[in-house]
């Protein structure tokens, strides 16, 4: 008897979660539910599973609205039915298209008509619902013509008082309104509740005619819907043959391109490859990954193929991926074997500014109807729920960051409070928006509009209203699309390298660099700073504590750095184990055989599937079943503890001691949705190399291509620093030398107008194009007559010292801009200075302290370039060690004056703590640890030298400070206002000082 339901997927709007509609259904003896959320079918495919566990039939369908206005409700008759109205959705979402008062004519899809909405005629699949409260209504002769066919119309919102409550909670956070002010009309009416079937039927007993016609319509929708079969796209080619042909020609082609001829290893593993995939019908999704790493070559990209593909010698031939499976021993059944049903995960790179372009050829080449971004639901979090509900209740917004931004044990504990933290909890795992997955793209036999329909994001690709799990569950597997800043550097770094120097360096080739013993020496130091995934301080520290000086032991680290082996406790023993590999003992004979090469430590997911197989005896789904939880797969995490059960009955029955059993699933479990499979830890390795060796060669022209990808684990300023560290000599912008992004003539790096603050976009990159245009400027007047630029981007100009090519100092260039702009219109800038030449000004000697320039550097471009920032301490005490003496001093306390340039919190049951990364006087880096009680008294103060007290730990031959106390050192008073008796002549709030100093530019 009912025909609209909402979920919580009904998005501020509904309150109940789909497990708890079905649930409802079932205690009030339902026998068939409708869902029909808000113009969404977001979670009718998890409905239908949650009906057909409890015996209910499901009948999907969708609630049309306008404007929070009811217009009508559809329910699909069949599977197709489902197709009619995500095709009116997806038109209205993407295409603008307006949603009609009245349903359009469909073939499959019953529409119900609120009394409020009723056309003038009403079609076949047509019928007025009416509302318990409005049987009254059915004297009134307008209605007449349509009580033959009316049906029982008792929609469900809520299921308590509290989630009624909700409901107006979650209608207030839509409107941007207080709870007070939200008008009536904008939500549900408290009978939105679900009664027993019994109940609602008393309700209707004298319009038997009612009764007769929602059950008919109920019995009419017969919506089936198969999981089972695939819905990607099935042929490459025209068919299944034609796919295998061009597959296995492409693989062989590969085979001689990669290992030459008669290499029988690598061909037996072709062709038992090419035959699972053949018999799992995957061909066409190799061809697809193939094509698109096709078009991508054609374009001279760079791509990594990374993931459990790099498994695959089929995906090696075909370029794929660039990781050798035989020189690893990676075994293929890790990414697909006759047990999986799923199809294979490909996770491919390109360079951030490339992604677009890969991107627009998929959607391009395989229909905009079959191809979309992968949805995802954004769940309400803790900080943005305290927030909205709070908002909700009138909070003003101090109390509200005062109650984010604080534990909620603090919390004043007023009726207002409790009542955010009471209403917060429930909206805890709640959907709060769909958005878009982060690199997920489906292509699909049929058009995706047959089982979804689509919504456009601002990102200009369309989304299905579908995430990652129902997606899969449905048959739809995504093509993993990422982009990554760390192509961009090395892709960046050759064209630097070939402009800079005349040489190419073919990056692809990846035998350049894993066999280089410079490179491993660096390595080992853990000299790699900029390099991608390995730059970090815990991966540099790892790197210097393993002593990593090859390629097999970087894969480990790259995968040993994972929370998963890091929680479990076993980086440490690694670690231990890797400099003592005669210290110890292996748990048990099977970890010695089948985990040798990791000293018996399970460091990848194959490690984990290994142990679970091998020694807890468990059967091969178990196995998948864990694979699937490491990867982060949600519903198989969920599924974790029926594993747990029977890995310690299996280790039970094989004997084995129950502490030694029960230790190792718990280093297993901490394994789920953190760790890497060996292939996955391989490719980044390759790419690291691939990035230490365009540092160790070219270390200019890389430092300065990190620069330009403002991306990394660190600011543009460390970069800068570490350039400075390789042997460069960095420029402030010039209007004559400088590009919008950082440039390299040479060893000299000149910054990019992109780095300045303030500056336009549009006259930065305007001045380049000028210049390059018609040559370069010759004063500060030609630069006017030629740039459309105001009295500020000048002035900011001045300040970075770009036009120091004229000779003239700053003071003397701001005197002549303003009286060259004093009058100056914009219609006379060709004619008036083309005519007159330069006029001399004759100025007073301004004396300009040295320092001036750097406080400029500092506030356009957020850090000091012509000095170090130690050079602007009002000390000159630069502690009493440096970081070259660390590892003499072991377990002693030592005073150290250091640069901030990192840091990082992890919570641990003593409290947070800190990490921090800082230099010394000298440039040099080292790392700190700040626990709890420290921090209480000398905490982190924001950017800028500090003076450190602390005692050396040095661990595996890596020294560290764990800090005592701390404080952050004053700087000398900013010399461009040491006149100004009405400024206050703090720090400069680049280092953590206060902004009242900050030099207004007018």
């Amino acid at each position: 008897m009912y025909l609209n339901c909402h979920s919580y997927h009904s998005l501020r709007y509904g309150t109940i979660p789909l497990e708890g509609l079905v649930e409802q259904a079932a205690l009030c003896g339902v026998k068939a539910l409708a869902l029909t959320d808000i113009n969404t079918v977001t979670g009718i495919y998890d409905f239908i599973r949650a009906c057909e566990k409890a015996e209910i039939k499901p009948v999907p369908g969708v609630e049309i609205r306008k404007d929070n206005r009811l217009l009508y409700i559809t329910l699909a008759r069949h599977r197709e039915g489902i197709g009619e109205i995500c095709r009116l959705l997806t038109a209205h979402n993407c295409d603008g298209a307006e949603l009609p008062e009245t349903a359009p004519e469909f073939k499959e899809l019953i529409v119900i008509y609120p009394i409020e909405n009723l056309p003038g005629q009403l079609r076949e699949n047509e019928y007025p619902g009416i509302r318990p409260e409005q049987l009254n209504m059915l004297i009134r002769p307008e209605l007449k013509p349509f009580r033959d066919k009316m049906v029982v119309l008792s929609p469900v919102t809520f299921r308590t008082k509290t989630e009624y409550n909700l409901h107006r909670i979650l209608r207030a956070m839509g409107r941007n309104l207080v709870l007070s002010k939200l008008p009536a009309d904008d939500t549900c009416l408290t009978s939105e509740y679900m009664r027993p079937e019994e109940e609602l039927l008393a309700l209707y007993k004298d319009f038997p005619a009612l009764i007769e016609n929602t059950r008919g319509i109920l019995d009419e929708c017969d919506f089936i819907f198969d999981f089972g079969i695939p819905k990607n796209k099935k042929y490459f080619t025209q068919s299944k043959e034609e796919d295998l042909e061009l597959l296995s020609r492409l693989a062989y082609e590969g085979l001689q391109r990669r290992y030459g001829s008669g290499h029988t290893e690598a061909r037996q593993r072709v062709e038992k490859e090419l035959r699972v995939i053949d018999r799992l019908n995957f061909c066409s999704y190799f061809l697809i990954t193939w094509d698109i790493v096709q078009y991508s070559n054609r374009m001279g990209f760079m791509h990594i193929g990374r993931g459990s593909g790099a498994n695959s010698i089929v995906s090696y031939c075909l370029g794929i991926t660039d990781i050798c499976p035989l020189e690893l021993d990676l075994y293929f059944e890790r990414f697909l074997n006759l047990n999986r049903k799923a199809p294979p995960d490909f996770d491919i790179d390109w360079s951030w500014r490339e992604r677009d372009v890969i991107l627009r050829y998929i959607f391009d080449k395989y229909g905009k109807e079959h191809v979309a971004f992968c949805g995802t639901n954004v769940e309400f979090k803790y900080r943005s729920i305290v927030r909205e509900v709070g908002k909700v209740f009138g909070l003003p917004k101090e109390e509200l960051d005062t109650l984010t931004g604080t534990p909620r044990e603090t919390h004043d504990q007023n009726s207002v409070v409790k009542l955010v933290h009471k209403y917060g909890m429930l909206l805890e795992k709640y959907p709060n928006q769909r958005s878009m997955h982060a690199c997920g793209v489906f292509i699909s036999e049929e058009p995706l509009t047959c089982y979804t329909a689509l919504e456009m994001p601002p990102k200009g690709f369309p989304i299905v209203q579908l995430d990652m799990n129902i997606a899969e569950e449905i048959g739809l597997e995504k093509y993993d699309i990422l982009s990554q800043r760390g192509i961009g550097h090395l892709n960046d770094a050759v064209r630097l390298i070939r402009q800079n120097r005349g040489i190419t360096v073919d990056i692809r080739d990846t035998s350049l660099s894993k066999n280089q013993a410079l490179l491993n020496t660096y390595l080992a130091e853990g000299k790699t700073m900029g390099c991608f995934y390995i730059e970090s301080p815990a991966m540099r520290g790892l790197l210097r504590r393993l002593k990593c000086d090859n390629y097999k032991t970087l894969v480990a680290a790259s995968s040993i750095i994972r929370p998963g082996v890091a929680q479990s406790g076993m980086m440490r023993e690694y670690i231990f184990r890797h400099n003592y590999p005669d210290r110890f003992t292996y748990p048990h004979e099977v970890f010695r055989e089948h985990l040798g090469e990791t000293y018996g430590i399970m460091v990848y997911q194959e490690d984990v599937i290994k142990i679970a197989l091998y020694y807890g005896g468990l059967a091969e789904a178990d196995g998948d079943i864990l694979r699937r939880a490491m990867s982060g797969k949600g519903r198989a995490i969920s599924t974790l503890k029926t594993v747990k059960e029977n890995f310690l009955a299996s280790c039970a029955a094989q004997g084995h001691p129950e502490d030694l059993s029960r230790e190792v699933y718990r280093q297993i479990e901490s394994f789920a949705g953190f760790s890497f499979c060996k292939a996955h830890s391989a490719s980044y390795a390759v790419e690291s190399y691939q990035s230490l060796y365009l540092k160790v060669h070219y270390p200019v022209e890389f430092m300065t291509a990190v620069i330009n990808n403002q991306g990394g684990f660190y600011r543009t300023e460390v970069y800068v620093h570490e350039a400075r560290r390789s042997g460069a000599s960095i420029e402030n912008p010039c209007v004559n030398q400088s590009e919008y992004e950082t440039t390299v003539y040479g060893t000299a790096i000149y910054l990019g107008f992109m780095h300045l603050q303030g500056l336009e976009t549009t006259i930065a990159q305007q001045l380049v194009e000028e210049r390059l245009q018609n040559g370069p400027y010759t004063s500060l007047e030609d630069f006017v007559r030629r740039i459309p630029a105001g009295l500020e981007a000048l002035q900011i100009l001045i300040f970075i010292g770009a036009f120091r090519f004229t000779g003239k100092t700053k003071n003397e260039l701001l005197v002549a801009a303003r009286l060259l702009l004093v009058n100056f219109k914009p219609a006379d800038r060709g004619l008036m200075l083309l005519q007159e030449p330069p006029r001399e000004y004759k100025l007073p000697q301004l004396e300009r302290s040295f320092f001036e320039d750097a406080f400029d550097e500092i506030e356009l471009l957020g850090f000091p370039v012509s000095c170090a920032p130690f050079d602007l301490l009002q000390t000159r005490y630069r502690g009493s060690v440096m970081v070259r003496n660390l590892p003499d001093y072991h377990k002693r306390e030592v005073k150290m004056m250091a640069y901030l340039i990192a840091q990082k919190h992890v919570y641990t049951r003593q409290g947070t703590m800190y990490f921090g990364t800082w230099t010394d006087a000298e440039g040099e880096y080292f790392d700190t640890a700040h626990f709890a009680d420290s921090l209480k008294k000398y905490p982190f103060q924001g950017n800028g030298c500090y003076l450190l007290l602390g005692t050396v730990e040095v661990d595996f031959g890596v020294p560290s400070i764990t800090v005592t106390k701390m404080a952050r050192m004053p700087y000398i008073q900013d010399p461009r206002y040491v006149h100004d008796k009405h400024r206050d002549l703090g720090p400069h709030p680049r280092f953590g000082g206060r902004t009242e100093g900050v030099r207004k530019r007018d």
